[in-house]
């Protein structure tokens, strides 16, 4: 094991949903070995409740969450980033800016449960989906032996990571 702690940025569209839950489920499921981060190429400006709603349920803390811009990881003084997922496909799409230093990166898109539903209920069953898809890959990012892979098992690794 390393002391190493590993930045990981969640990439969507908006950072009003998944990409937060990402975040979160990094930072919560990490352990102090990663440090998640999120952002959009569009922001919302703000983060959807039904994403608050859920990490509560689960005992997460959903304070601090903010709908934030990619172009505040570019800049000089932002944090550099071993790892870049996306989790939406028109993210995935998109041309992403130069990162500082050379992150992973991978594409784990699923369905954006925001807008879906009619009512509470519904909206809460679409975001209690995606936070169990997320937190199943989170759980498999994190418990790898990231310091022992090779760059092309851990590139093969996280590729199935996001198709699990």
């Amino acid at each position: 094991m390393t002391d190493k702690v590993y930045n990981v940025l969640i990439l969507c569209t908006g950072n009003s949903a998944r990409s937060i839950l990402g975040e979160a489920l990094i930072n919560h499921l990490g352990q102090g070995r990663f440090r998640g981060y999120s952002a959009g190429s569009q922001p919302a400006g703000k983060v959807n409740p039904y994403a608050l709603k859920t990490l509560e349920k689960h005992g997460i803390d959903s304070s601090g969450y903010r709908s934030k811009s990619w172009d505040e990881f570019g800049a000089p003084d932002a944090p550099q980033m071993d790892f870049v997922f996306t989790v939406c496909g028109s993210a995935a799409g998109e041309t992403c800016p130069l990162w500082p230093g050379t992150p992973l990166r991978a594409h784990w898109g699923l369905e954006d449960p925001a807008g879906v539903g009619s009512n509470d209920d519904e909206a809460m069953a679409a975001f209690a989906t995606a936070y169990q898809i997320i937190h199943r890959r989170v759980s498999r990012f994190v418990a790898l032996d990231i310091a022992v892979m090779g760059e092309d098992e851990l590139k093969a690794e996280l590729a199935a990571i996001g198709k699990a």
